[in-house]
């Protein structure tokens, strides 16, 4: 057989395991038990069950990871976990950050104090689940995890291979949260965390607390448990970034006659103008023939030239502008689980459970922005003014007059809140069982955003795009007066508001049979019904003609302005402090500030005037079953173990579609869609330490709700390249399919030690990519007609294909006061290919281009120093992943279009000290090497990270300390 494949490392972190587990596997082995008790000796099957092996009592993060490893091999699918070593002891502030640790598992986005995205082997849409039920947070097809504080965690299961009882959705795996229940305990248990987090950058301390009771009772009608978990988090935050604005083409210092240009004067791209026989027209001031959104950018090497207006004429490649972000943030996170149970004998229990998940953030953002690219103010010497990378005609640095900028306080708010609700019952019937659960849940979000922006011409900016690491360095000449409100004009109004909700009823029931011995071991079937429900719910409403406002800003509430002070944190040389719309007044005075605006712009709504406009509706039902049996024979005297299944789903989807810009014309249709996804997975016994498994199977990924809706969402014209930008869904999306093949193998070298490794390919069918098309939309209240609008279409197909390696290792041969000494590592590499249309602004296919997926790095690894002796456990972690393409910017400018992200790195801390059998004292730190996140402009081997930076963002460093009580 051909195994299309890659190889794999595996490794977990310190007081999180790394494991495989089983669905239905139960947790691994709790601190303080012997290990014998439940794990057979390296290699063996549980029939082979050591006897007189010397039982070994270990505590705390050994004690984890060898039931870890015990689940790991005797489980059939290839699964990483991470547990908690006890209740509340899941180092981690949300379950994003507790899983980057795990073999395979890339997380990015760690701006905003948390850790805000994942992906497991390089995908970024992995099926989330609580408690084996699909969790979702409103419209969407997946759940922010970053919203289930680790305080409430019991394990986490990460599943790398599917099977046929498995849902069927993501590409990515599936993240299996769990949650306790009291009959976890054996009576009576309480627990209660408490730490304060120090931001250093926000200069803030930040409480997180969680408490949990459970107690559990023999009664007349049989046992019954009752357990209640809350969690609170709050943080004040603040993230500060400055970024070189996008490539333009500017004339040179002496530009040729005929062309029509005067020195370093910007080159406009062909306009688009809908009265024109031929769609185009000249862009005053000057016509270059050039396209903005090139896949690879300009040429930039010295002397490169273009036509402008017929002549052959040399250009320069310059920033058009630099802007600095200051976000003051507050977020919090309430959560409870509660559950009650009920065994009424020995051969079934029934359990009720409740889960709310509450999210409440706002942010203002101080941004200011300057515009770089104004000609008219350069002096008798133009030249002079700026300087040039060697060997390229990119301008380093420039200085330039009268420029144009504006700073804008955005403010936005946002809460959501999840619910789960469900019943499940278990029986055992002979050598069989039945699982019957019912779940019912709904999600909510709202989010209002409100700006207001002011302006001035400052008389002279000096700039550097990369004066030190990819940091840009920009000055005024007139510093002070950035404080001064006198010196700006009062500009544009945004307001805006945004409601999505959803639901979903699922019922699920699942029986199997199981034989101790023969060839079929287990038959197993089920059937799985579900049905949900989204809607989402826009307004829109601008004053941003004419200069917005017009009216100086001085002569506004002194309650209107806000000046910050420090920003960057000395790592760049830019304006430190700036005056600017206080964010905060805006939203909590929204009708004043309306008000204001309405003398100049009547069509601005007042509170008992607004309302939300629906976007879509959209009410899905999907049914699926599926057979499973899992067989065992022998080969060679060596266990050989097959589970293999198929599940079939059908999908009905109904949907109410709305267009916003056609006096709310609705579109309304259906879809089906039916699949059969076929699974298998092979584990074999290679000798008694050596292990190897097999895996072939298919997965879906769903589009999401709103990417199917096919009308226009807007934005005007905010760049003076001559149109606007927009985006669409598309009615016609259909699931994408993988194929997916693993081969891996495990070596169990001693009873806490094993070395472990993992080839996989991915073949994934109907990628969705971005197709850009220039449309006309009229009476859009917009500053242009005209408009590229991006939608998904499934017009790619893609390879991944990787190969992961992790090692445990505890050594024996250790002086006395090293005993508990260790290592774990990882290591992911990761290789990627897909074809991506290029499109006329038809939307024709007109080419094909190879890129590797998004949001995925070549290599990453992690590596954990752990160590727990005594009263005293404590780990160092270091996580690190590659460069990667991030995304596509919106194809305005002259630049590549690929967006890169520099390498992600962590550097972590953590410590324990147990003062007594139910006390003990916790430290961490995260982020201890104060790294940055920072992006720049590539196309393959175009472009590089420091000519084309972008952006950098400043993360921050964090110190907790806390403690932690718990009886049981």
């Amino acid at each position: 057989m051909a195994m299309k494949a890659a190889f794999l490392v595996s490794v977990s972190a310190g007081s999180l395991l790394l494991a495989g587990a089983a669905a239905a596997q139960e947790a691994p082995l709790a601190p303080g038990t012997a290990a014998q008790q439940s794990q057979p000796a390296p290699g063996r099957s549980p029939s082979e069950d050591a006897a007189g092996a010397d039982d070994i009592v270990v505590t705390g993060v050994r004690a984890s990871i060898i039931g870890a490893l015990n689940v790991k091999r005797d489980s059939v699918q290839i699964v990483d976990s991470i547990v908690a070593e006890d209740v509340g002891k899941l180092p981690d502030n949300n379950v994003v950050e507790a899983l980057q640790r795990v073999t395979g598992v890339q997380v990015t986005d760690r701006g905003n104090a948390e850790a805000g995205a994942l992906s497991i082997r390089g995908l970024t849409d992995p099926l989330t689940t609580l408690n084996g039920r699909i969790i979702f947070t409103t419209t969407g097809q997946s759940f922010a995890l970053q919203d289930i504080p680790a305080n409430l965690v019991k394990r986490v299961d990460v599943y790398k291979t599917r099977a046929a009882d498995q849902i069927e959705t993501g590409l990515a795996g599936q993240i299996d949260v769990f949650t306790r229940r009291p009959f976890d305990f054996d009576g009576f248990a309480i627990s209660a965390v408490a730490r304060g987090i120090y931001n250093e950058q926000a200069d803030t301390f930040n409480p997180n607390v969680s408490a949990l009771i459970s107690d559990r009772w023999e009664t007349g009608i049989g046992d019954v448990g009752v357990l209640v978990n809350a969690s609170y988090a709050r943080t004040k935050f603040r993230t500060m970034s400055v970024a070189a604005g996008a490539q333009v083409p500017f004339a040179t210092e002496t530009p040729p006659a005929g062309s029509g240009l005067t020195p370093l004067q910007r080159i406009f791209p062909l306009a688009p103008d809908v009265n024109s026989a031929t769609g185009f027209a000249p862009a005053a001031p000057g016509l270059g023939a050039w396209s903005p959104g090139t896949r690879e950018g300009l040429p930039y090497a010295p002397g490169s030239t273009m036509l402008v207006n017929g002549v052959d004429t040399p250009y320069y490649l310059s920033r058009d502008a630099v802007f600095s972000g200051d976000l003051y943030g507050k977020r919090e996170r309430p959560a409870v689980n509660a559950a009650l149970q009920w065994s009424p004998n020995s051969s079934s229990t029934y359990t009720a459970e409740f889960f709310w998940s509450g999210f409440r953030q706002t942010t203002y953002n101080s941004l200011m922005f300057s515009f770089v690219d104004w000609w008219g103010s350069l002096g008798a010497n133009p030249g002079s003014t700026i300087s040039l990378y060697p060997d390229t005609n990119i301008i380093k640095t420039r200085s330039v007059g009268d420029v144009f900028g504006f700073n804008s306080g955005d403010l936005t708010r946002a809460t959501t809140d999840s619910f789960v609700y469900a019943l499940n019952g278990k029986w055992d019937v002979g050598n069989g069982k039945i699982v019957a659960d019912a779940a019912y849940q709904t999600s909510r979000n709202d989010t209002t955003f409100t700006a207001m922006r002011i302006n001035r011409v400052a008389s002279r900016i000096d700039v550097d795009f990369n004066a030190r690491d990819g940091i840009p360095s920009y000055n005024f000449s007139d510093n002070a007066l950035l404080l001064d409100p006198g010196q700006w004009t009062a500009g544009e109004f945004y307001d805006n508001a945004n409601r999505d909700t959803g639901s979903a009823f699922t019922a699920t029931v699942d029986a199997d049979q199981s034989w101790d011995s023969g060839f079929f071991r287990k038959i197993k079937a089920g059937l799985r019904y579900d049905a949900r429900k989204a809607a989402s719910e826009v307004r829109t409403q601008a004053a941003d003609a004419n200069g917005g406002l017009g009216v100086n800003f001085a002569t506004l509430s002194d309650s209107l302005r806000y000046v910050n002070k420090g920003f960057f944190d000395g790592a760049a040389d830019v304006p430190t402090s700036w005056v600017n719309a206080n964010g905060y007044y805006l939203a909590n005075n929204t009708d004043e500030i309306r008000r204001l605006y309405q003398t100049k712009f009547p069509n601005i709504l007042t509170a008992d005037q607004l309302s939300l406009t629906r976007v879509f509706d959209i009410s899905e039902k999907t049914m699926s079953a599926y057979v499973q049996a899992d067989a065992e024979l022998s080969i060679f005297g060596r266990p050989l173990s097959i589970e293999a299944g198929a599940r079939y789903v059908d999908v009905d989807t109904d949907f109410t579609f709305v267009d916003r810009y056609s006096a709310g014309a609705q579109l309304r249709g259906s879809q089906t869609t039916s699949k059969l996804l076929p699974s298998a997975t092979l584990r074999y016994d290679i000798t008694r330490t050596l292990r190897a498994r097999f895996n072939y199977g298919k997965t879906l990924r769903r589009p999401a709700f709103g990417d199917l809706n096919p009308n226009y969402n807007l934005t005007g014209d905010l760049t003076s390249v001559g149109y606007g930008t927009g985006s669409s869904g598309n009615i016609n999306l259909r699931p994408t399919q993988s194929t997916n093949y693993d081969l891996g193998l495990e070596w169990y070298f001693d009873r806490d030690s094993a070395l472990y490794g993992t080839l996989f390919r991915r073949e994934i069918d109907g990628l969705v990519v971005g197709a850009r098309s220039r449309v006309t939309v009229l009476n859009t209240g917009l500053n242009t007609s005209s408009f590229v609008v991006n939608r998904p279409e499934n017009a790619s197909d893609g390879v991944l294909k990787g190969a992961e390696l992790g090692f445990v290792y505890f050594p024996h041969y250790l002086p006395s006061f090293l005993d508990g000494l260790g290592a774990q590592g990882s290591v992911t590499i990761l290789d990627s290919s897909q074809n991506v249309p290029e499109f006329d602004e038809a939307g024709a296919v007109v080419g094909q281009l190879r890129s590797s997926f998004f949001g995925v790095s070549d290599l990453s690894y992690n590596a954990t120093l752990a160590y727990d002796h005594g009263p005293i456990g404590a780990r160092l972690s270091y996580v690190w992943r590659k460069e990667f393409l991030q995304r596509n910017e919106a194809a305005l400018f002259a630049n590549p279009i690929g967006v890169w992200r520099r390498p992600d790195k962590s550097l972590d801390f953590q410590l324990t000290a147990k003062l007594t059998d139910d006390l003990g004292l916790t430290f961490d730190a995260t982020n201890l090497t104060k790294a940055k996140q920072q992006e720049y402009y590539r196309f393959d081997s175009a472009g590089n990270q420091d000519q084309f930076n972008l952006g950098t963002l400043l993360i921050p460093r964090t110190f907790a300390i806390g403690v932690r009580y718990t009886f049981d």
